[in-house]
């Protein structure tokens, strides 16, 4: 359970660490707490499970990487948690996960987004998975963003 200064952690840090040169001394200072009580309370929480994770979240439209596409695959279900755990680790896939099937229209329970500068770079990358799973990958499709979507995770008030 989160006890009150947990709880000011979580609101304090929820929207991302404050851009300083010593973020945890900043939060510490919000919350009232010293920065290494911060940190341990974190990790502890982190550990737990109760906050998923802590790192950056950047901006790939800022950074250059203008077309993302979700790759959409049909792989055998006795095999999408190894081929996914695969396609995960390569470079260029931010996240890859398994999805329930909806027969007969969506037969796709592996997804894996891919980010690039362009179309043809998110193409090439794609390729690259399909060579990857071989025969595994019996379909597939990419599907592109064609809008930006905020997206925030659970919020709660301190």
């Amino acid at each position: 359970m989160l006890d009150d200064l947990d709880r000011r952690i979580v609101a304090a840090t929820q929207g991302g660490l404050p851009l300083v040169p010593e973020p945890y001394r900043a939060v510490a200072e919000t919350v009232g707490a010293a920065p290494e009580e911060v940190m341990s309370r974190l990790r502890r929480m982190a550990d737990q499970g109760i906050v998923r994770r802590i790192g950056a979240v950047p901006n790939h439209y800022a950074l250059g990487w203008n077309a993302n596409g979700m790759s959409v695959w049909d792989v055998p279900d006795e095999l999408v948690a190894a081929l996914g755990r695969r396609v995960g680790a390569l470079d260029f896939v931010s996240h890859c996960y398994r999805r329930p099937r909806h027969l007969p229209h969506w037969p796709y329970n592996l997804f894996a987004m891919v980010h690039g500068g362009g179309r043809a770079e998110v193409a090439e990358k794609v390729a690259a998975i399909t060579e990857m799973l071989g025969p595994d990958a019996r379909a597939h499709e990419v599907l592109y963003s064609t809008r930006i979507l905020k997206k925030t995770g659970l919020r709660i008030a301190a």
